[in-house]
């Protein structure tokens, strides 16, 4: 009897198979030459970190979190984002270093699931930190270098939704002036619930001017770009100082992407908030492969560091491998290592060895089997695209 579990996993965990395993690398490998030539410097964090630091300020709900306990009685967790073990990095080890720091990682993340639901619990992402610059260009440089990773990934029909978490909150305290009703309008919109919103607005009591405005902002979602700038400039007429100045950081921004020509590839949606709260400004998500759902996501999350008591600006991205792969189109010329097998008696064996090890420094892959430890020749032929024979002082190929 097979004991329980033995060919289960746990909630939301999976296998990586071979092909899929390769293909990972590949994107590995691009996007590591790519964040390079960015002049972005690769780092790696531990796995676990401390719950009441890193899993604290890290944002993600706590019911997510895989906590324990470790040999000191420490609580810790797996952690479930990078962006704040790097706060953490570049606020300690890092903290003497100039700024702004570029920072690179590819790594796996883990975020508990109540139901599989097809979320997986651990998945790998691969993301950049730009810390401490507080320029608009900050903003176009990462959003640019994760359209570049993503075009160079294979990806077909890349777009940008680019939004502002930090006009959003400011415009609905302007108009409700009240921080708990602002959180659940931004829930609201996160949860794409147009219906739930305009429902909401209705039990507020506001002003019908002020109600107007809201259910507007939430219908603004369908415009195109020009229009949202557009609906944009009539919101900012009589707003606060700070609702005018992010209207104008978005007005730049806008700009400097039709400098960088990636103006045609960006949607602008007001409407856009993400779920994690540290975001302060900016935030996009990228898009492709006729998915419905984001494959990478980032923004500007200027207060973060503060809590790791080095106050400054930063900014970047993550882009899940996973969903990345579930919509990129994968040629069947890539999606196997080309290799080559050879096979030997006991008699060939120096000559077998040696003829490996030439084809292996010409970067070809090379499977080297003794002819004995063969089951099936013909199924084990079948797996490579050629095969060489080292047998009985014969030396063959086909």
């Amino acid at each position: 009897m097979s004991q329980p579990y033995m060919f289960e996993k746990p909630l939301g965990l999976r296998d990586t198979l071979p092909k899929a395993q390769q293909e990972l690398s590949r994107l590995e490998m691009i996007f590591q030459r790519e964040l390079i030539c960015w002049g972005y410097d690769f780092i790696k964090t531990p796995a676990l970190e401390y719950a009441e630091t890193v899993g604290r300020a890290s944002a993600i709900a706590d019911h997510r979190l895989f906590k324990f306990l470790d040999a000191e009685g420490h609580p810790v967790v797996l952690r479930p984002d990078m962006t704040t073990p790097i706060a953490r990095v570049a606020a300690s080890s890092l903290r003497k270093e100039p700024l702004p720091l570029r920072l690179a990682y590819t790594a796996d993340l883990y975020r508990s699931q109540r139901k599989e639901g097809g979320h997986p619990s651990e998945f790998e992402q691969t993301g950049a930190e730009l810390i401490g610059d507080a320029t608009p260009y900050a903003d176009v440089e990462v959003m640019s270098l994760m359209m570049s990773l993503l075009e160079k990934s294979g990806l077909e029909s890349v777009r940008l939704a680019v939004g502002h978490v930090g006009f959003v909150n400011a415009f609905f305290y302007d108009l409700v002036k009240d921080n708990a009703r602002v959180e659940e309008l931004r829930n609201l919109l996160y949860n794409k619930n147009d219906v739930g919103f305009h429902e909401y607005v209705d039990t507020l009591g506001l002003p019908e001017k002020v109600a107007n405005q809201l259910n507007t902002f939430v219908d603004s979602r369908r415009l195109t770009n020009e229009e949202t700038l557009a609906f944009l400039k009539s919101l900012v007429t009589g707003a606060s100082a700070t609702v005018q100045a992010y209207y104008k950081n978005i007005i730049e921004l806008i700009h400097l992407l039709k400098l960088e020509r990636l103006d045609e590839k960006i949607d602008l949606d007001i409407t856009l908030v993400p779920h994690l709260n540290y975001y302060t400004g900016f935030v996009f998500q990228g898009f492709g492969g006729n998915l419905g759902f984001p494959v990478a996501s980032g923004g500007r999350y200027d207060d973060l560091l503060a809590q790791f008591n080095r106050p400054c600006p930063a900014t970047g991205f993550g882009i899940r491998l996973d969903r990345l792969m579930s919509a990129i189109k994968v040629s069947t010329d890539r999606s196997t290592q080309k290799k080559r097998a050879v096979i030997y008696d006991r008699e060939n064996v120096g000559k077998a060895m040696q003829f490996a090890a030439e084809e292996r420094e010409k970067g070809h892959a090379v499977v080297l089997q003794h002819a004995d430890g063969i089951d099936n020749l013909e199924t084990f032929r079948e797996q490579f695209d050629a095969v060489n024979y080292f047998l009985e002082r014969t030396e063959t190929e086909e």
